[in-house]
């Protein structure tokens, strides 16, 4: 299913939660599923939100490459991410348990950057973070660890897990300083276009409960209802 530029900029406009909110009200999933847990952090919170398709990867630093398995280069991640129809998000599961050195440093998110990646996820850890940082490319990282080891790909393209979630390629990822969540392709464009209503639904409940004037419980009680009437009936529309 192709996802229009139009809608991966209206859904960068908003938080990961708020994005998680609104695919709730689809009921096309468990609450409990669908997002990466504590393991994965964000690295640079004060970044806009990321949001781009998977570009899966596995990698290992722990010891040489044997010859024998099946490696990736960052050349052909570079060819894997020019095929997903939009910006990738760098997605790399460190199969090394615990991780042995960094997944990414500068060079490979210079790179990564350079060829129009949205941002980077990975169990593994990362380095030159203050260098990346001058990049102002998101990362979502376990750890951070100094030297590269014998830092080698794996697998390009294939099923990897990060923080409890199953990545594939071409998954849409969206992720901030709340960390990161999938968005299912057959309600991105609705869940883009629900945003914006959610947060409108929200604002007198939290203007009221942030702002300087005296509070109530019975408005309070009141203002909550309203919240609960307005997010019953946006998803009641979005099931039409």
């Amino acid at each position: 299913m192709t996802i229009s530029k139009e809608t991966l900029q209206k859904l960068a406009q908003f938080d990961t939660p708020t994005i998680c909110n609104v695919i709730e009200l689809f009921d096309v999933r468990p609450r409990n599923v669908g997002y990466m847990d504590h393991r994965i952090r964000c690295a640079y919170p004060e970044l806009s939100p990321m949001v781009g398709f998977a570009a899966t990867a596995a990698f290992r630093s722990a010891a040489p490459p044997d010859g024998k398995a099946a490696y990736g280069s960052l050349a052909q991640q570079l060819e894997l991410m020019a095929g997903l129809g939009g910006p990738a998000v760098i997605a790399i599961q460190d199969v090394d348990d615990p991780p042995a050195a960094a997944v990414f440093g500068e060079v490979m998110c210079s790179t990564y950057r350079a060829f129009g990646a949205a941002g980077l996820v990975t169990s593994g850890a990362g380095r030159d973070l203050e260098q990346v940082r001058a990049l102002g490319f998101p990362v979502f990282t376990g750890s951070t660890i100094c030297s590269h080891g014998y830092c080698h790909l794996l697998h390009l393209g294939e099923p990897i897990r990060l923080g409890g979630l199953v990545v594939q390629t071409g998954d849409l990822l969206h992720g901030d300083a709340n960390g990161v969540t999938n968005i299912p392709h057959a309600i991105a464009t609705q869940v883009a276009d629900a945003a914006g209503e959610f947060v409108a639904a929200e604002k007198d409940l939290l203007d009221y409960m942030q702002g300087s004037a005296e509070k109530s419980a019975a408005r309070a009680a009141e203002l909550l209802q309203e919240l609960a009437a307005a997010t019953s009936a946006l998803r009641k529309r979005l099931a039409e």
